[in-house]
């Protein structure tokens, strides 16, 4: 009981603060909510005096609100951006350009960190250190090194107190998507619940240093010999659950292209070498570089893609990646009923469904697309899209795809920033095509276009 009236009081705190916000639209927007929660909630929040010079855009007025309210805040904003289906696309858009940014903490507390996890004093573990880090985000911030053996590298070491904050706010996260699946219906389908450990599970891969390095590690391993792509080395001496040390790099960010092209790198391959790695590491390896922002992508002195930042992981079983497959190849035959026959297979749409209701579902949300040039068509937001549709099916959200969507949309924006003229669906066929060909049929072709 004691933990219930502390979450509940802990929401109504948020409630408040998003009321100064402007931003608790959503409260008349969650359908049949009990009438005593929208109460209790207007209640609380009638006499906040709402800030001054507020975005006109609703959307941008909750990112504010989310943004004040802490780390935590800023990661569920982040997830909830990949829900256009429950927030709405406008929203979903605005939330997009949340940023994962705090001031730095002191230098004397990144020494003392450093010191406490490496068990001795910072000059014996470090020839250089830079006191003022080159980044610094709502869980961990940046420092630029050189280590006694002369390599550069950059050393991720984690915010003071920041696990305390993220379990205080994490469980009451967790509290309000059980109490919200009890009590609105509409949540029972959106697996509010498991969307929650979703961002538990991320957060704590982030929190542990060490898990960030091994996938690091792991993903390395996957993409080694893939020409063109690359991870950077850790050092795993100087890596604990606290810091993380790996190599520095010196590159030219790919959202710079002025840059690229005074380097005369060619933008076109750069953006065939990002879809494919993505490609790559969702279908054949089943692991997947969640982040892929053009924050996180720098191209070093040898012309390969460096990608950066492992805390956001995606995951997806055999299944998961048949399925994908399968519905991409169904809507570019044009063959709804396969797409889904799929989907029923699969499972994911309840049995008591109509499965010709459903491909003529499909149909409407396909044909408008596909009216356009190929090329001109976003396999990410056909996905978002799809997973929209599905809710007047009973389809329950797959968590493990709303990440893969998310990033599908960043990669295809990142090819389309290099190159203009980026065919995602002409890039995606060879890989698409050969795991199909491997773990499918033989006989099996990817569509000519």
């Amino acid at each position: 009981m004691f933990e219930s009236l502390r979450h509940i009081l802990r929401f109504l705190a948020v409630a408040r603060a998003l009321a100064r916000h402007d931003a608790l639209f959503w409260i008349d927007d969650v359908g049949r909510a009990p009438a005593g929660l929208k109460l209790i909630v207007r209640l609380a929040t009638r006499f906040v005096r709402r800030r001054k010079g507020l975005a006109e855009r609703r959307g941008k007025r909750l990112a504010a609100a989310l943004q004040d309210l802490g780390p935590a805040y800023i990661k569920l904003g982040q997830m909830l951006a990949t829900r256009p289906d429950l927030i709405g696309h406008d929203v979903a858009l605005d939330l997009r350009q949340l940023q994962d940014r705090l001031p730095p903490f002191p230098a004397d507390r990144v020494r003392a960190i450093i010191e406490a996890e490496l068990g001795r004093p910072l000059e014996e573990c470090f020839a250089e250190f830079s006191p003022e880090p080159v980044a610094a985000a709502s869980i961990a911030q940046v420092h630029k090194a050189r280590t006694p053996e002369g390599m550069a590298v950059a050393v991720k070491v984690l915010r003071p107190g920041i696990e305390a904050a993220f379990e205080r706010d994490l469980a009451a996260f967790s509290w309000f998507a059980r109490f919200a699946e009890r009590t609105v219906p509409k949540a029972r389908r959106l697996r509010l619940v498991a969307v929650v450990e979703t961002v538990v599970q991320t957060v704590a891969s982030e929190l542990d240093l060490r898990l960030e390095a091994a996938a690091a590690s792991e993903l390395a391993e996957n993409m080694a010999g893939e020409p063109g792509y690359r991870i950077p080395l850790i050092d795993w001496e100087r890596t604990t659950g606290h810091m993380m040390t790996l190599e520095w790099i010196d590159g030219i960010p790919l959202s710079d292209v002025d840059r690229l092209d005074a380097a005369g790198l060619d933008r076109r391959a750069l953006a065939s070498t990002i879809v494919r790695a993505f490609l790559l590491q969702a279908m054949r390896d089943g692991f997947f570089h969640g982040d892929m922002h053009q924050g996180n992508l720098f191209v070093d002195a040898e012309g390969n893609v460096v990608a950066l930042d492992f805390g956001i992981m995606g995951r997806l079983d055999r299944e998961s990646r048949r399925y994908l497959a399968e519905i991409l190849y169904g809507f570019l035959q044009k063959d709804y009923r396969r797409v889904a026959r799929w989907h029923f297979s699969a499972g994911y749409v309840p049995a008591d469904q109509s499965e010709e209701t459903f491909a003529q579902a499909m149909r409407a949300v396909a044909e408008p697309i596909f009216g356009r040039p190929v090329r001109s068509v976003s396999a990410g937001r056909l996905l978002g899209q799809l997973f929209a549709t599905t809710e007047a099916f009973g389809m329950e959200t797959q968590p493990q795809l709303l990440l893969l969507q998310r990033s599908m949309v960043m990669v295809e924006g990142m090819a389309l920033h290099l190159d203009h003229e980026a065919n995602m669906w002409a890039l995606s066929r060879p890989v698409i095509g050969d795991w199909m060909r491997d773990q499918l049929s033989p006989k099996w072709r990817w569509p000519i276009m």
